[in-house]
């Protein structure tokens, strides 16, 4: 499993040996004895109610889904998560719940990122205390850092923390890229163990490896894409779409990872529409409605972003009917 392995490889980092090996030839022998699969990692969207408040409840209900389906692992708090707009005793509810429902059962990834250093060190300790597995943090947003200033950020972030980190680059939100050799610099630190990959560019995946070692893990952060990521050499994906459609983009990937490319495109592309429309306005605002639309979630959902305008509900809807979410409950105003 893509997630076990994060946490195989930062505990035999930190295992002590005498010597202690260097950090990349310990990732090998962690790779080489639990074996990366093509794995679909859930980024979960935060079920509220139409005031806004959590819905508790729902969001179990969300995780015992994706246990049965089969996914992966789940990525809580990142950008579908709108974590953002969550206060403090919120993102630790949501936490909470999380490690409670999925112990045992699927690994729990937390995104921890924010805009300033000692702030997303702090963010991250309350995760690991709360239970997670691992952080992802992403790149700094709006600040706008230089190279040598992300490096400086990301090592200050790994050594405080004591648990794996996965590196998150999503340029066309956050204004800044994580360029290639400096994920390559960054690897070099045995908590820095992975990077979400969300530019779209395909061709990134072979200049990746190059920096950072096949022992690197590299997961798509742009469903579209996700399957060409994994054979170009990439390891899975966090996926927006695997919201909907947990358990076909569980197999895709895993199809993918295997080579089997022939039936893994053919089952993709009854997911194409989803990849596009979940994002025909900005996420998590479709799939927050195509969770509503299966009766999954209540509709709430945080300002400034704003329920999915009804122009978009149909095409979202037949986005759902392609890939085969066809059991859905009756409604008025679906179009």
């Amino acid at each position: 499993m893509l997630l076990l392995l994060l946490l195989f490889v930062a505990a035999a980092a930190f295992a002590p040996t005498t010597p202690s090996p260097p950090t990349t030839e310990r990732r090998r022998v962690a790779q080489s004895a639990m074996p990366v699969v093509g794995e679909s990692i859930v980024a979960l969207v935060t079920p509220m109610a139409s005031d806004g408040t959590l819905d508790l409840g729902a969001l179990r209900a969300l995780l015992e889904w994706h246990i049965e389906s089969g996914t992966a692992g789940v990525v809580v708090l990142g950008t579908t998560g709108e974590a953002s707009t969550l206060t403090v005793a919120e993102r630790e509810a949501v936490l909470a719940e999380t490690a409670k429902v999925v112990e045992g059962k699927m690994p729990m990834v937390v995104g921890t990122g924010t805009i300033d250093t000692d702030a997303t060190i702090d963010t991250t300790r309350r995760a690991a205390a709360l239970g997670a597995d691992a952080s992802l943090v992403v790149t700094p947003y709006y600040v706008k850092p230089t190279q040598r200033g992300m490096v400086a950020h990301f090592s200050k972030i790994a050594d405080a923390v004591d648990i794996p980190m996965l590196l998150y680059n999503v340029p066309g939100r956050t204004g800044v890229d994580l360029k290639p050799e400096t994920v390559g610099d960054l690897a070099a630190h045995p908590r820095i163990v992975g990077l979400k990959e969300a530019t779209g560019d395909v061709s990134r995946v072979s200049a990746l490896r190059a920096a950072c070692g096949d022992d690197f893990v590299l997961v798509s952060g742009d469903d579209a894409t996700s399957l060409d990521f994994v054979a170009a050499g990439g390891d899975g994906t966090i996926s927006v779409t695997a919201n909907v459609a947990p358990r076909a983009f569980q197999d895709v990937m895993t199809l993918g990872k295997k080579g089997d490319l022939d039936a893994a495109r053919e089952m993709d592309a009854s997911l194409a529409a989803l990849h596009a429309d979940l994002f025909c306005e900005s996420n998590p605002i479709p799939v927050k409605w195509a969770l509503q639309r299966m009766g999954r979630i209540p509709p709430g959902i945080r300002l400034p972003l704003t329920e999915l305008a009804p122009d978009y509900h149909a095409r979202v809807e037949a986005a759902m009917h392609a890939a085969g979410v066809v059991d859905l409950p009756p409604s008025s105003s679906s179009s």
